[in-house]
């Protein structure tokens, strides 16, 4: 490598790469505080006898009994007569982590439903059901009728996550295990009978399933065994499970398995035909509900994106959700932590409770109505399309329940009314106390029993035609909101008009921290934080002249004490006011420089912040400082008056702010009492299966209108190197293998050309100049890959975003690989220096009589390598390579193979680094030497000189000497080291996963991997030589023979593709190719006439 300009521009690159590494490793690293909360448990497990041979004897399986006394277990077994549901753990995961959901069904099951709000609920959207559930008059149940029995299978702790072997096995145990739970009921009910017990309800003819992780897809992959039963499981909930593909998605046979199952799935939802379209039955799994909920940005392991259910399960019978948009939880959580997280396992547990028939005592046997259970349960009332501002009801209520319209004397739409239970009514106390607004905000500082007025023709002028109002007061027991044709003159008139319309039931539950509690009776506290919020849009509002907002009197009817603090605050607005476009230009400059708004007095109440880059990729803090809350100050110090306004007095009168994020993959993100919080989404922006829009994060704040705030904006450095290596760490390793392929393409290019061979570092330098080099590797592969979606009509990513995040990746892959690079020939050349060093030092020790035992010894060792066979093996290292490389590849493990394959790869670059050294030392000695003989007249020196060049005029091109030979074997044998290296550390997981369970039993790896695997071997075999670069010769394409930089051009754009499609697996493939096909061609070679040669002269090299 050649000049100043390329080594600063790699010695920059790997700082960058550094510092990047360095932050996202902080990043990840640091504590994460998520806000949930422990739960406590009396576990007792159960062992189920399972006695069948097979895979049962390898693991286990329990029933889980909550409780402190002691049980007989048998006795137990005969009283089952609840629901059965398995549960499933993950990657290295224990039975044992089912006690908190099973722990919190129980007290559920013993407790009762949840109690009954009013809040807007979530429905099923017309994509999700012909016909929503509610519609038929469908209530969730007022009681439970069964209890959960809750099973967990014994899996040994492997880690499915990294071979497909594995996952295969708990496949079958897992199909196993729900045929044997189905007997267990079975055998009891059986027992029960014969001991004259009075038996009541049914069995259970299919078992809900809940996997944590890969248990999830453990379970999908079990309900498509051919030898599960029929209707078997009708059910299946997922916790922090990647659907899409294995999150680590480096072994072949584990993404051709996570391949095959989707297909699969996909196929069993279509409806069954024959070859001439004829219809033969409902899809194979119309019967089966699956619900995925993710754990948010905090799961690092998983992605939301991996978690999706798009494309696999259709809107009818599944959808995903985020525990940050999750009703009652809204919490962001570890991978492990949603197994425990208090708030999530108790409405996991509330929800799977309500799927069962209070009739029959077993879930509901029809799809839409436990869709809708978990629709109802598990979502919340904010629209997952966040146009509120926007949007009429009408547009979104496909979001929301739907409503029919109705036409009044008037006219005008009407609503359905929507009214309160009958039990909550309110003392009228005529108009008298009645308040009548006159300013476009509003407030309500305490529970007054006041009704409101606000006229909608009058306020809602001057373009503020959109109103939005939030409040800690729970629905119907603390607030009332109606909507009136006409202004009531009389008392008897609130309760004789029929086109009031009731909009209570319109307020969307929204989450906040628990409100400041009064320190002593009658003491002002600090204002508490809002717990919903209602918007109507002109389109509802339009044929209405007032809005009411009624507050309930302090004593309220529910006998709930009220709360310490209450507020409400309404606002008539325009939403274009409350608009604020933040561009990429500007995010990135906040890295450096925060951004700072200013909100003065009378600001919106809704302020709309749309980020033109994903927060899931470059996360934003976003504080708001309170500057001021409309109360002068009085006769103090100016300091003291403003510290006592900004810090105690605005408390008193501004509600804490909210933020709602939204993103399209991951839904609603709740940020609570926001003053300074980094916001994050957990998105997959810029991705080859992106949709346009999917690079925008729209953030809704809520902030009191009565107040002066600083927002300041700035990215977060640590958060945004951490998303970037968790969103894109696959695309980056597909990335470097392409540029391990590139860099040998041009070696194999200059080896062709009669250069001399550049090492892997000025290589991938070379690739990196600008324009040509950058242009044809770095670009054309990411153009094709948006032609490729034009030709098969898939959606086109973001082009700015797309081709922008690639571009870094690639420059990172690069990073990467220059840095293993480095590294590997800092440990050669040190490794050679000692070398030649002792061996030199040995040379001067050699007439040492100590040494003369050892010389014997070394002797005597020599007749045993002068055996026939021993010599065989010496002269052909190549062939005993391949052949234990194989054998391990292939009954072993693919691991052990390429460790073996990499073994001969360091050998052979120490022993040629190990003779260029020598070489250097011996010519710079004899340079040295030469000098001083031409001042003597030493003719000694002379012969030496004449013996060296002898030595190394034997190479086929004269002007190479023995050193430059050797030093260009090593490049070559390094470039095949670093892209094998890369190779075998894809294989670790898997490797890690099969010493764990060394002492269970062998199998043999899949013989996809052991292919692969032997491919990658060929290729190390026999492209071992320079001169193998020759071998490759084919007919002329334009005019020009394909020769093999071509191929590796091929391969390294085939890589390309696999990293931008998040497939780096497959990059095994090109290797395997380049492997077979040099086993074919030197085959073909061999079998040619050595004077009939087609393959090209040989080129410069050198034999010794």
């Amino acid at each position: 490598m050649q000049g100043f300009r390329a080594k600063l521009r790699l010695a920059i690159l790997v700082i960058i790469t550094i510092w990047i590494g360095l932050l996202a490793l902080y990043g990840l690293l640091k504590p994460i505080s998520n806000g949930c909360i422990m739960t406590y448990m009396y576990p007792t497990y159960i062992p189920i006898s399972t006695n069948d041979g097979g895979s049962s004897a390898k693991y286990g399986l329990y029933l889980y009994h909550e409780g402190w006394k002691k049980i007989d277990f048998n006795e137990h077994l005969k009283q089952l007569s609840g629901v059965p549901v398995l549960f499933i753990p993950g990657n290295g995961g224990s039975y044992k982590q089912a006690r908190s959901l099973a722990a919190e069904s129980d007290r559920a099951y013993q407790g009762g439903p949840l109690e009954q709000t009013f809040y807007q609920e979530a429905y099923l959207s017309s994509e999700e059901g012909v016909a929503d559930a509610s519609g038929a008059g469908f209530h969730l149940p007022n009681h439970y009728a069964s209890r959960l029995d809750w099973f967990a299978v014994d899996l040994e702790g492997e880690h499915s996550a990294m071979d497909g072997r594995i996952l295969e096995e708990h496949t079958e145990y897992v199909v196993y295990a729900i045929h044997k739970i189905l007997d267990q009921y079975r055998e009891s009910r059986d027992a029960r009978e014969r001991e004259g017990a009075v038996i009541s309800g049914s069995l259970p003819k299919s078992v809900i399933l809940v996997g944590h992780s890969m248990g999830g897809f453990v379970a999908r992959a079990a309900i498509i065994h051919p030898h599960l039963r029929k209707l078997a499981v009708e059910t299946i909930l997922t916790l922090s499970t990647p659907h899409q593909s294995p999150p680590v998605a480096l072994q072949p046979s584990l993404g051709h398995y996570f391949k095959r199952v989707n297909q699969e799935w996909r196929k069993r939802y279509e409806v069954q035909t024959t070859r001439t379209g004829r219809y033969v039955s409902d899809p194979l799994l119309s019967h089966v509900v699956v619900v995925s909920i993710s754990g948010g940005y905090n799961d690092y392991q998983v992605r939301s994106k991996l978690e999706s259910l798009e494309d696999i399960v259709p809107s009818t019978h599944g959808f995903m959700i985020s525990s940050t948009g999750m009703r009652n939880v809204w919490l962001s959580m570890e991978h492990q932590a949603i197994l425990w997280c208090n708030q999530l396992v108790v409405q996991v547990s509330h929800t799977l409770l309500s799927l069962i028939d209070s009739r029959t005592g077993q879930p509901f046997p029809e799809t839409q109505k436990r869709l809708t259970v978990f629709s109802r349960m598990l979502r919340s009332g904010i629209p997952r399309t966040f146009n509120w501002m926007r949007q009429s009801h009408s547009s979104h209520q496909s979001t929301h329940a739907t409503i029919k319209d109705i036409k009044n004397a008037l006219g005008s739409q009407v609503f359905p009314s929507s009214h309160c239970p009958s039990n909550v009514h309110w003392n009228d106390d005529g108009l008298e106390k009645d308040l009548y607004i006159q300013t476009t905000t509003m407030t309500v500082l305490a529970m007054d029993g006041r009704r409101r007025w606000l006229d909608i023709q009058k306020l809602g002028s001057n373009g503020k035609s959109h109103f939005i109002f939030v409040t800690n007061l729970a629905p119907c027991f603390g607030v009332r909101l109606h909507l009136w044709p006409e202004k009531a003159k009389l008392t008897s008139d609130l309760a004789a008009s029929k086109r009031v319309v009731e909009v209570t039931s319109k307020l969307v539950k929204i989450p906040s921290r628990p409100a400041p509690r009064q320190m002593e009776p009658g003491s002002q506290t600090e204002q508490a934080p809002p717990s919903a919020v209602l918007c109507l849009s002109p389109e509802e509002m339009q044929g209405f002249r007032f809005l009411t907002i009624s507050v309930a009197p302090r004593p309220t009817i529910s006998g709930r004490p009220p709360p310490a603090a209450s507020m409400a605050v309404g606002q008539f607005f325009n939403p274009e006011d409350g608009e604020r476009d933040l561009s990429a230009q500007l995010m990135l400059l906040s890295t450096y420089s925060q951004k700072e708004i200013f909100l003065k007095e009378d600001h919106p109440l809704a302020f709309n912040l749309s980020f033109s880059v994903s927060l899931g990729l470059l996360p934003v803090t976003l504080s708001l400082k309170t500057m001021g809350c409309g109360i002068k100050r009085s006769g103090l110090l100016a300091e003291e008056a403003g510290y006592m306004e900004n810090s105690r007095l605005c408390k008193l009168r501004c509600f804490p702010p909210v933020a709602l994020a939204w993103d399209p993959t991951s839904g609603i993100h709740m940020f609570p009492n926001l003053h300074g919080e980094t916001i994050i989404v957990d998105s997959s922006p810029a991705l080859w299966s992106s949709t346009q829009g999917s690079e925008r994060t729209t953030v809704l704040l809520l902030v009191d209108p009565h107040c002066s705030y600083k927002m300041s904006i700035a990215v977060s450095e640590t958060a945004a190197a951490s998303r970037f290596l968790l969103l894109y760490s696959s695309q980056i390793v597909g990335f470097s293998v392409a540029v391990i392929f590139f860099a040998l393409m041009r070696q194999a290019h200059a080896w062709d050309l009669d250069l001399p061979m550049p090492s892997m570092l000025t290589a991938v330098e070379s690739n990196l100049r600008m324009p040509l080099s950058f242009l044809l590797l770095g670009i054309i592969p990411i153009l094709f890959s948006l032609f490729v979606s034009l030709l098969m009509s898939q959606p086109l990513p973001p082009f700015a975003s797309f081709i922008t995040v690639s571009i870094i990746c690639y420059f990172f892959a690069n990073g990467s690989i220059i840095i293993l690079i480095i590294v590997s020939q800092l440990i050669f050349y040190a490794a050679a220096i000692i070398h030649v060093f002792i061996k030199t030092r040995w040379q001067g020790w050699e007439g040492n009589f100590c040494l003369g035992f050892l010389h014997w010894f070394i002797n005597l060792s020599s007749s045993f390598f002068s055996l026939k066979v021993v010599r065989v093996l010496r002269f052909n290292p190549l062939l005993v390579t391949a052949l234990t490389a194989i054998t391990l590849g292939c009954f072993v493990h693919p691991a052990l193979g390429l460790f073996i394959l990499l073994l001969s790869h360091a050998w052979c670059c120490h022993n040629a680094l190990c003779s260029f050294l020598t070489a250097s030392f011996r010519s710079h000695a004899q340079r040295k030497e030469l000098y001083d003989c031409k001042d003597r007249g030493n003719e000694g020196s002379q012969e030496f000189e004449f013996k060296v060049e002898e030595n190394s005029s034997s190479s086929p091109n004269p002007s190479k000497s023995f050193g430059e030979t050797q030093l260009e074997i090593f490049h070559h044998r390094h470039g095949l080291l670093v892209l094998h290296l890369l190779a075998a550390m894809m294989f670790v997981p898997s490797l890690a996963a099969w010493l764990q369970r060394i002492g269970l039993g062998h199998s043999f790896p899949w013989f996809l991997d052991s292919a692969l695997c032997i491919g990658v071997i060929l290729h190390g075999i026999f492209n071992s030589k320079p001169e193998s670069n020759s071998l490759f010769s084919f007919p002329a394409i334009l005019g020009k023979k394909v020769r093999l930089d071509f191929v590796y051009l091929l391969a390294g754009y085939f890589s390309y593709l696999c990293g931008l499609g998040l497939e780096p697996y497959k990059v095994f493939y090109a290797m395997a190719a380049v492997g077979f096909l040099s086993f074919a061609l030197r085959t073909l070679q061999s079998r040619r006439e050595k004077g009939e040669l087609h393959f090209g002269r040989k080129k410069h090299s050198h034999k010794h």
